[in-house]
């Protein structure tokens, strides 16, 4: 059965059905915690519990650590964009892990970014360290992944398109809210991966909603790749990509075509003339909502609420 960990500025809380039990632990990483499963399961099966609406829950997965993501993941994203999903490689990307918040602080957009964007996905937390060259099966995979969070990959489009980069784009601080919850799964419950329905809210109207029924390269493909050339430890951060609904919109084939001939700073000043008409990017005082959970609800990753602010 699994076991939702939530962190405050001051300790570790398990998620009970009579509250939240404190973790008598001295670990104060992500990864030192997942290192004392001991004092976990303990804390699940205690009495002592305070509401959990009186916690004020961060991130659960603490900074520094890597933080990897996955490129154009989901095949909805893919043919949004005016790709074709069977002919997208496997790609990753990095954030800077400075870029992790709370499931509640705000979303910061520099004053310089014009297109703010979100991006609801699943988080990996990686259990154990897995060094380059690890052999990756389906029988160990559970042994590495030791749970889930809910994530918002937030990004500077108009940062990120033009450099042809998305580091710098993806990594200011505050674009990659976490949590509330890490839910720690067993073996079995990882198999039901599939069955985890994103979804995120902006205003309460929803953007985006799918299962992970339409991702393209699915944890153990991915982890089999990264192993190739990326070493992960306990605690480090994978994202696993974002179904269609973003803000951004590709535009339509004879535009690209027409703009593929254009200087580039023509093009992108034609591209972003555009994209400023698009109201669904992020505007200040808006408020994200991002949620993950099987339908039936037995693993549910909480919902995340975060609200915009313009510096």
């Amino acid at each position: 059965m699994s076991i939702s960990v939530l962190r405050t500025a001051d300790a570790w809380w398990v998620v009970t059905p009579a509250g939240a039990a404190r973790v008598d632990t001295m670990a104060t990483t992500t990864g030192q915690l997942l290192a004392d499963r001991q004092a976990i399961r303990a804390a699940s099966t205690s009495s002592e519990v305070v509401p959990v609406e009186s916690l004020a829950p961060v991130s659960p997965v603490t900074a520094p650590c890597r933080v990897v993501a996955q490129m154009t993941n989901f095949a909805s994203h893919v043919r949004d964009s005016g790709g074709d999903p069977a002919k997208v490689p496997l790609t990753f990307f990095r954030k800077a892990s400075g870029s992790i918040s709370g499931p509640h602080d705000d979303v910061i957009r520099p004053a310089h970014v014009r297109l703010l964007d979100y991006e609801v996905e699943i988080g990996l937390v990686f259990g154990r360290d897995m060094p380059v060259g690890s052999e990756i099966t389906s029988d160990n995979l559970a042994h590495y992944i030791a749970g889930l969070v809910v994530t918002n990959d937030i990004s500077a489009r108009d940062v990120q398109l033009p450099k042809t980069q998305f580091y710098e784009a993806k990594s200011y601080p505050t674009f990659t809210p976490v949590g509330p919850v890490l839910v720690l799964l067993e073996d079995d419950e990882l198999k039901r991966f599939t069955d985890l329905r994103l979804r995120l809210w902006v205003n309460g109207g929803l953007r985006q909603d799918m299962t992970v029924a339409d991702m393209i390269y699915r944890p153990l493909e991915t982890l089999r790749a990264l192993t190739g050339f990326q070493r992960m430890d306990a605690g480090d951060l994978l994202l696993t990509g974002t179904p269609v609904g973003t803000a951004i919109s590709a535009p339509p084939k004879p535009v690209e075509i027409i703009g593929s001939l254009l200087p580039p700073a023509v093009k992108w000043k034609m591209f972003f003339k555009n994209q400023a008409k698009n109201p669904k990017y992020l505007h200040d005082g808006d408020v994200i909502e991002a949620a993950i959970a099987t339908d039936d609800g037995a693993i549910d990753l909480g919902r995340q609420r975060t609200t915009v602010r313009y510096r």
